[in-house]
């Protein structure tokens, strides 16, 4: 089965009721038709931080979606590492004319490991790693 990578931004669009980018990325889940989503606890982190800053009910929303999105078959959690947090700081430190997220180091490192090269994102950082960005800007 077709994996596909499934960015921060992505999340943030679909839980977060009235996201700017939220029409960008049902387009583009629709888009890839029958694939397994491959994410990191580190974007789920980060997921949870955006939408604490957005509304006082939605982190209380969105922990059970999280929980969901970690027992499902159709998404793959990649766990967090010591290991994982040094390649992505690695990357981080080689790309720092760029304005990588770490988040974004990481992300990438896993999706090399995984063979995964499309990511359900409109982040251009992905794009200049040479990944294939889904979502419209």
């Amino acid at each position: 089965m077709k994996k596909v990578f499934a960015d921060s931004v992505f999340w943030i669009a679909i839980i977060r009721p009235e996201d700017a980018y939220e029409q960008s990325a049902l387009e583009a889940l629709d888009s890839i038709g029958r694939a397994k989503l491959v994410t990191t606890e580190e974007v789920l982190t980060e997921l949870c931080a955006a939408v604490s800053r957005s509304d006082s009910l939605l982190p209380r929303k969105t922990v059970p979606i999280v929980r969901a999105l970690l027992a499902s078959a159709d998404v793959e959690v990649i766990p967090q590492s010591h290991a994982s947090f040094l390649a992505g700081l690695d990357l981080y430190e080689q790309r720092a004319d760029k304005w990588y997220s770490l988040t974004d180091c990481i992300s990438m490192n896993a999706m090399l490991r995984e063979g995964v090269d499309e990511v359900l994102t409109n982040d251009h950082h992905f794009r200049q790693e040479g990944f294939r960005v889904l979502m419209k800007v």
